[in-house]
């Protein structure tokens, strides 16, 4: 966007390149302001990224973890078709999760799908025959669903109430959070139902499975995570004008002249230089954050420590065959969650590459190698009949501690919004107060929100002309 005739070249400094930064980054320069990213890491992308390896089976990319979005996830579809991404990542026609119920002896096997019949009837159907419940649970399910539909997601009393005692009030048995609430609410919350907020849990199912009949469709990346968030989203913001220094580290804000700051960085073979801006993101984890707000800029800023974070562990296995005939299932009944085929991405030429994502994975994510080879192997072939004649090729593992943010009961008070007290300097990130749980989802709104307000502060405020997952345009 073009700056007015006469009008002073604003300059915005975005502190971390991941899915939050790359959002405000490029928000900023699409309005005109003169924009400077700064990554610590030799790539962007965040906690979102892939890595190669000399695999036994040959060299293959490696997503660090499994993500995935769906259809109601507006603002990273905007992402999405910003980095020209949008046909490498997409959504299924139709929800459809297999989930396999391991615990008979004879495992079943069910499906969560939707109709094209209007909320809540699109799910009634799948409901209605789920083998993984009793008909009392199936009906008391729905009446959940209907109650849960009328809860707000924003009211603050909800922030301090678990889901699992929500549940057992609304006649939901250990049986049914298992096989149906936490089987969504774990992959998506990063917690199992006594350990969520009852307000996350409700903006997760109300708008996932309650608001459209096709909000919940499932969208998986055909190519590994860094070509998305690192290739694609590097190309778009150079395009676009942004400065890119990656290996960078800030180590300090402060304050200069005429209202504007100064963030001191520098490549770790050169000695730090001095960035001036009229506004800063910091799109960084919350423990970076309150290490680099200037003084004053968020009252009670003790209180980013005390959001807490929460595992995801990711355990993947080559085979010399095909074992997995769908795409991804989920399990009931196992130790494992949730397995992925994920040879195309990775570019496997030969075997079968499967990755089983382990969510709120406190008591595993510190287990060696050896311990959680041992686990899951045999687990894989119980579940997979054709994994029991194939030859494991590889096992490794990936460990991100600090995934999420935890969301627990009372975190919505310790999440702080994108501006603070400090004109210009503002909040970006999953942790911060989107709404959202910590998904790629809610990294994008955080960027967006935090360039609108870096945008206000500099004197060029939004209009109102929005498009989906955006919340609007800055005016030149």
């Amino acid at each position: 966007m073009a700056v007015r005739p006469g009008a002073a070249r604003r300059r915005a400094v975005v502190i971390g390149g991941g899915i939050a930064g790359t959002t405000a980054a490029l928000k900023l320069a699409d309005a005109g302001v003169e924009t400077t990213l700064v990554e610590s890491r030799p790539r962007l992308g965040g906690l979102a990224f892939s890595f190669r390896r000399d695999s036994p089976a040959g060299p293959i990319s490696v997503d660090n973890g499994q993500h995935v979005h769906l259809r109601c996830c507006t603002a990273y579809t905007w992402f999405l078709e910003r980095i020209g991404g949008t046909e490498l990542a997409p959504v299924q026609r139709r929800l459809d999760v297999p989930v396999l119920d391991a615990a008979p002896e004879r495992p079943r096997l069910g499906r969560l799908r939707r109709s094209a019949l209007p909320v809540p009837l699109h799910l009634a159907a799948s409901l209605a025959r789920y083998p993984h419940l009793s008909p009392l649970e199936r009906v008391a399910a729905g009446r959940a669903a209907l109650a849960l539909k009328k809860l707000d997601p924003a009211d603050p009393a909800l922030d301090g109430v678990d889901f699992a005692t929500w549940l057992h009030r609304h006649g939901q048995s250990d049986r049914a959070i298992e096989a149906l609430w936490d089987l969504v609410g774990t992959a998506t919350l990063n917690a199992r139902a006594p350990h969520a907020s009852l307000g996350l849990a409700a903006m997760v199912f109300k708008t996932g499975l309650l608001s459209e009949p096709g909000a919940a469709d499932l969208g998986v990346s055909r190519v590994p995570l860094g070509h998305l968030h690192d290739t694609l989203a590097r190309a778009s913001l150079e395009a676009a004008g942004v400065r890119v220094l990656t290996q960078t580290k800030a180590d300090a804000i402060t304050a200069g002249q005429g209202g504007r700051w100064g963030v001191r960085a520098g490549k770790s073979q050169e000695p730090p230089v001095e960035y001036e801006a009229d506004a800063v993101v910091l799109a960084v984890p919350q423990r970076e954050a309150h290490g680099l707000l200037p003084e004053g800029a968020l009252p009670g800023s003790r209180r980013l420590l005390d959001i807490g974070t929460a595992p995801i562990l990711n355990l993947h296995v080559i085979y010399d065959r095909r074992v997995l005939r769908c795409p991804f299932f989920a399990t009931l009944g196992s130790p494992l969650q949730w397995i992925f085929d994920r040879t195309g991405p990775s570019g496997l030429e030969s075997g079968q590459y499967l990755a089983v994502s382990q969510s709120a994975a406190h008591d595993e994510i510190d287990l060696p190698v050896g311990v959680l080879r041992e686990r899951c192997l045999p687990e894989l072939a119980r579940l997979l009949p054709a994994a029991r004649g194939a030859v494991v090729r590889d096992f490794f593992v990936t460990r991100e501690r600090t995934a999420t943010f935890d969301p627990r009961p009372g975190v919505g008070r310790l999440r702080p919004a994108a501006r603070t007290e400090a004109p210009g300097v503002c909040l970006a990130g999953a942790w911060t107060d989107t709404g959202w749980p910590a998904t790629m989802e809610s990294a994008v709104r955080s960027g967006t929100t935090a360039a609108r307000e870096a945008l206000t502060a500099m004197g060029r405020p939004y209009d109102n002309d929005t498009v989906p997952g955006t919340t609007g345009r800055a005016v030149a």
